[in-house]
């Protein structure tokens, strides 16, 4: 591709998620290098109907639930089924639907780039508990956890309760596909297991219930395929008992850290976990991946990867990104550059197969 190429920023969606993305894509289209993108805004409203006519910023900051168009294979509104594809999509859309593999299909289905992982990558990052398995299947280091479904829950109570005890107390209990600290409560008494069990179950049917240490946030930014880029930690200095929605978006008590003040050598370790973790899960693209540091031991804990984080101007990953030497504009344009050579790469794969026999024409 040459010249200006339209870019989709695609935000909303339907996850509880829906007001980070709103903030997260105005960031991104006001930084966006004007002499090589033509933003265009496609705000998901919370229906699920992508609104891409006027301002889709200012409709879904509205609450606008637009009408959907009358073709049925179609997310497009009303009046916009033949709006035509833009060159690359560009995926801010935080939590279910944008960072679970599911928009990542369609958009394979449409034959155009998009930025980040792909589905595979998505899903498996999405969801906390499969992450975990992977990671401990290569070794990596993990809070010990529970992991329970909502189907097994309601089967036996008493078992999963007793499987949870045994990682003692203090207890987190998180959704296993939400971000942004939604739906995470922190469990100090046994009695209250069951009713913080049964609220997570409300967001999610998989639910991670985590032995609760005394540690530091410790976060890194990944950037990059196979040999990626991985900047210096930062560090998150928690203000409450765990870093809450409240405190990431509204109140803002909490306070970061970069670079992280810590040794240098339990660095380079943070460091290479974090490539090892994003591998792991087929990473592409961008990821935080982030980290508990242990007051006592000085242990170190793989906690969450996230491959779609906060992406503000003063969002930790930009900010580590920036501290490495990489710019919030310049950031945007490598990732852009990322989509296009993996669009590329996959492109330039054998799709079909022919056996040479009419065997499946049938009789």
């Amino acid at each position: 591709m040459s010249g200006i190429l339209s870019v989709g920023l695609l935000f909303g969606g339907e996850s509880p998620e829906h007001e980070v993305s709103i903030v997260t894509a105005r960031a991104i289209a006001q930084h966006l290098d004007p002499a090589r993108f033509a933003v265009r805004p496609m705000g998901i409203a919370r229906n699920g109907v992508w609104a891409v006519k006027g301002d889709p910023f200012a409709r879904l900051a509205a609450g606008e639930l637009p009408e959907h168009g009358g073709h049925p294979f179609l997310p497009l509104e009303q009046g916009a089924e033949d709006t035509p594809l833009p060159d690359l999509f560009f995926n801010a859309l935080h939590g279910a639907g944008g960072e679970d593999g599911q928009i990542q299909g369609y958009l394979e289905l449409l034959h155009r780039p998009y930025t980040g992982a792909g589905l595979l990558a998505m899903a498996a990052g999405m969801d906390k508990w499969i992450t975990k398995r992977l990671w401990e299947s290569e070794g990596l280091p993990v809070v010990p956890y529970a992991g329970l479904t909502e189907e097994r829950w309601a089967r036996d109570r008493a078992a999963c309760l007793a499987e949870c005890a045994k990682l003692g107390l203090p207890l987190f209990v998180k959704p296993a596909n939400l971000g942004s600290s939604i739906g995470v409560e922190k469990v100090k008494r046994a009695e209250d297991l069951p009713a913080a069990l049964d609220r997570a179950f409300t967001f999610d049917r998989r639910v991670l219930v985590e032995q609760g240490l005394d540690i530091r946030e410790i976060e890194v930014a990944v950037l990059g395929g196979d040999e990626p880029l991985v900047s210096q930690p930062g560090e998150v200095l928690v203000a409450d008992e765990f870093y809450t929605f409240e405190d990431k978006y509204i109140a803002g008590k909490s306070r970061t850290e970069i670079p992280a003040q810590i040794p240098e050598e339990l660095a380079d370790l943070v460091r290479k976990l974090a490539a090892r973790a994003f591998a792991a899960v087929d990473g592409y693209g961008m990821a935080r991946v982030d980290f508990f540091l242990e007051r006592i031991t000085g242990r170190v804990f793989l906690n969450e990867l996230n491959f779609i984080p906060g992406f503000t101007s003063i969002s930790m990953y930009p900010k580590m990104m920036a501290a490495s030497g990489v710019p919030y504009a310049e950031l945007l344009t490598r990732l852009i550059d990322l989509a296009l050579a993996r669009h590329a790469q996959t492109a330039g794969k054998q799709k079909g197969f022919k056996s040479g026999s009419d065997w499946f024409r049938g009789k």
